[in-house]
Order: C-alpha cells, then sequence, then structure tokens
C-alpha cells in the first residue's frame, strides 16, 4: 500500500489508542453523531436545543437519542443550561469534549504525514 493509502488505516490504530488512554469515555456511533453536531454548531456560533437533537430521527428514536444526552452530560462531554426563554434547554459542549476534538485533529495529521 502506498502512504495515501495507509493514512486512514493509520489514523483507525491512532483513535483506537486514543480510546484505550480514557476506556470510560468511548462513546457509541449515536454519541458521536450527536457530540459532532453539538460541537459544529458551537463552532458555527449557533446554539443548539435539546429538542432539535432529539428530532434527527435518522439516528434514532426521541428516546434513544434523550438517553444518549445524557450519557453525553454524565461524561461531562456537554452540559445542558436553560435558553433565554428558560423553557428550552441549550446544549453546549465542555472543555473536555473540545480537547477531544483536538485530540482527534492530532491523529489525523499525525496519519497523513509520511513517514
Amino acid at each position: 500500500m502506498t502512504v495515501n493509502k495507509t493514512s486512514y488505516l493509520r489514523f483507525l490504530n491512532l483513535m483506537d489508542a486514543l480510546d484505550r488512554i480514557n476506556p470510560g469515555k468511548k462513546l457509541d456511533c449515536i454519541e458521536e453523531s450527536l457530540l459532532d453536531k453539538i460541537v459544529l454548531a458551537s463552532y458555527a456560533k449557533d446554539s443548539v436545543l435539546v429538542g432539535d437533537l432529539i428530532s434527527l430521527s435518522e439516528l434514532g428514536s426521541q428516546a434513544t437519542l434523550h438517553g444518549r444526552l445524557k450519557n453525553l452530560n454524565a461524561m461531562g462531554y456537554i452540559k445542558m443550561a436553560a435558553n433565554v426563554d428558560g423553557r428550552k434547554k441549550e446544549v453546549v459542549p465542555t472543555k473536555m469534549a473540545l480537547k477531544r476534538y483536538e485530540e482527534i485533529s492530532k491523529c489525523l495529521e499525525k496519519a497523513t504525514k509520511s513517514s
């Protein structure tokens, strides 16, 4: 395999190592998708509400998504805060979530550098 063809494989190995460092913080694919949407919204300076996230039917049922948001909150990746009118909850990533994305970026950079 050439360097370009193995970059993704190196990335997967680095991500696996990253997950082994924090075994209690491993996310399933639904949690990863939710966290991706939350972090992207934060990066774009958009607010995202719990209702917006649990309506993403392509990721699962409302009960499933609500449970995954609770898991992300319990693991320390997100915070839920009342928005302006107090009836809806805004979801924001924590410093720990942002650090996770910094580590993923480092893994990607390392994987794409030629050996």
